[in-house]
């Protein structure tokens, strides 16, 4: 029973492929216009998923600066050190003594005339700390935390950075969506009027089928399958656009890498996500199918 089942749905596959390459034209044609409708949001979610890589590189994470009281003790900055230990969302930190940050000015140009004739050392002792969320509401609230203690003088860190990276992140993702949804809704279009008219065509020999006894499931299985293969073969072509778009940027990108020195690259989608796509893809495609046939079979039915 089983074996008798899977041979009527390969005998269906094969003779819908078949009819994919019989008309390659224009199954070629509505494959390109499906692999483009996919690329463009597929596109901009690669480069959202990479913008926060290449932002670390040129950015890194927003950093903290902790300025110690200026009779702060060893005491003290152990008591900092440990706290900050246990802090979760701090991932590293470093100290940086009065001495060490009064020998850094002093090797800067133009500053060791100025420094020399200082009686004593005006600057903290500091701790410069890396978080391990960028997120602007985190820092926030790591910052209050760390005002409630009493050896801090003054903190300092620049959270413009983050906030302006954290609402182009999120106006991309609704961006990504918006696109997702509007040209998800126009491949069903275009499947719907695809599969219509090869209905229109077989409208005889769907009739004659009704009356000898064929099922609906019968009659859709090979619609459904056209469906889902341009769908499939929309979502690989979407798949190859990206790759050479990302194939022709990193070339571009390297000459900016070496002159800043930085690792820059995009990468491509995830095994995961290229998979979801394939399969969102052929969804889409069975979809539309399934909503055309069930839509002109009622209708045939009605008559």
């Amino acid at each position: 029973m089983i074996s008798a089942w899977l041979a009527q749905h390969w005998h269906v596959f094969v003779f819908t492929l078949k009819r994919l390459v019989s008309t390659p034209l224009t199954s070629l044609l509505s494959i390109i216009v499906i692999g483009i409708a996919f690329s463009l949001p597929a596109g901009i979610y690669i480069l959202i998923d990479n913008l926060q890589s290449i932002s670390g590189q040129t950015v890194s994470s927003p950093q903290i600066s902790l300025f110690l009281k200026l009779d702060a003790n060893q005491n003290d900055i152990e008591q900092i050190r440990q706290r900050l230990e246990e802090n979760p969302q701090i991932r590293q930190f470093q100290f940086i003594s009065k001495n060490a940050a009064l020998h850094q000015l002093q090797k800067n140009s133009g500053s060791v005339d100025i420094t020399s004739g200082l009686t004593h050392n005006p600057l903290p002792d500091a701790f410069i700390i890396d978080t391990n969320n960028s997120a602007p509401e985190t820092l926030g609230q790591l910052q209050a935390t760390i005002e409630d203690w009493p050896e801090i003088e003054h903190i300092q860190y620049d959270a413009t950075w983050a906030e302006r990276l954290s609402a182009i992140l999120r106006l991309g993702h609704r961006l990504v969506l918006m696109l997702s949804v509007l040209l998800s809704t126009a491949i069903i279009a275009v499947m719907f009027n695809t599969i219509r008219l090869q209905i229109l065509t077989k409208r005889e020999e769907i009739e004659v089928s009704k009356l000898i006894g064929a099922t609906n499931s019968f009659i859709q299985r090979p619609f459904l399958y056209f469906g889902a293969l341009q769908g499939l073969f929309g979502g690989i072509t979407a798949l190859c656009i990206i790759a050479l778009a990302i194939h022709a940027t990193n070339n571009e990108l390297m000459e900016l890498a070496q002159l800043y020195t930085l690792n820059l690259h995009i990468r491509h989608l995830s095994i995961n996500d290229n998979l979801s796509l394939l399969l969102f893809a052929t969804w889409l495609g069975w979809l539309g199918a399934r909503i055309s046939v069930a839509n002109h079979l009622w209708k045939i039915e009605s008559k």
